[in-house]
């Protein structure tokens, strides 16, 4: 039972999600968009779970929960920071960087949450993984210091990250 269960649904949670997502973005709900919505669910990740890695080992839900806040937070905070400085500081003043951050994470789920946070964050980009998956190349907008934002980056996620996929 708990085989076919797999097979129908191999990833129940993004079946719930896009459910609930295409009910949302149809402006109303009726009963035959929901059921549409329900077997886009299931369909879309049963389709595709060929494709998708297996389900991390050790993953901690309460520790994300608490890390996504922290990069909530930190992503209003870094509006912010690049809001003053695209109003403050000439394009002449301006000092970018590029910062190589050494990896202690291995797997790739973690890497890819931390390159996302990167992203996600304004004023930084995370642009290349070495080929070992040894370290990761971001660019900075404006630091004055390249060894500090590197530390923030691996006290700040990467140290929680490793927390959360040990």
């Amino acid at each position: 039972m708990m085989r076919a269960y797999r097979w129908l649904l191999p990833h129940p949670l993004l079946t719930i999600v896009l459910a609930l997502v295409w009910v949302i973005l149809q402006n109303g709900i009726s009963a035959g968009m929901v059921v549409f919505g329900i077997l886009l669910g299931i369909i879309i990740p049963w389709m595709t779970s060929i494709w998708w890695p297996d389900t991390p080992k050790g993953f901690r839900m309460g520790r994300m929960v608490t890390y996504t806040f922290l990069v909530m937070w930190d992503i209003v905070v870094a509006n912010i920071q690049v809001a003053w400085i695209v109003l403050t500081v000439p394009n002449a003043k301006l000092k970018p960087a590029w910062i190589v951050v050494p990896l202690e994470l291995k797997q790739p789920e973690a890497i890819t949450v931390l390159a996302g946070t990167i992203t996600l964050t304004p004023g930084t980009v995370s642009s290349d993984l070495s080929d070992e998956g040894h370290s990761l190349l971001v660019h900075v907008l404006h630091t004055d210091d390249p060894d500090a934002v590197r530390d923030d980056i691996k006290t700040r996620y990467e140290r929680r990250l490793l927390e959360i996929f040990s």
